[in-house]
């Protein structure tokens, strides 16, 4: 990618999901996810809370696709799960910060994601191949 090209935004992307290829789709999503949890630390932090989950919803959404598109395509399951496990790490910092009452659709949303993980690294490493 070009330094002089502008950055996607979050609906580019999405619209750009359902076009792609099945590889592709999955490396799309995970950076919908991603900048949608962007849009969520940014939200918590501007105290708009609604605008948070609905972020957060998606950060979670994307990432469960990303999983299953990579899974299918056996493609960038290790991108996926260094990414979703990044996001994971920043969700666990931005859970330590937000007020009492947003915490609980962090956790569901780490929750969610740390399963998005299990699954691709069960993809990766199937129990008993050698």
């Amino acid at each position: 990618m070009s330094p002089a090209r502008t950055e996607q935004t979050i609906d580019e992307l999405k619209a750009r999901v359902s076009a792609a290829n099945i590889a592709d789709k999955a490396k799309l999503c995970v950076q919908i996810a991603e900048k949608q949890l962007t849009a969520a630390d940014k939200s918590f932090s501007a105290d708009e809370p609604e605008k948070a989950q609905e972020s957060l919803t998606d950060v979670v959404a994307y990432s469960e696709l990303a999983r299953d598109y990579s899974i299918q395509s056996h493609k960038h399951q290790k991108d996926i799960e260094i990414a979703v496990r990044t996001m994971t790490r920043k969700l666990n910092e931005l859970w330590h910060v937000v007020g009492r009452e947003d915490q609980p659709p962090v956790k569901e949303a780490i929750t969610r994601l740390e399963r998005v993980r299990d699954d691709l690294l069960a993809a990766m490493f199937p129990k008993g191949a050698k």
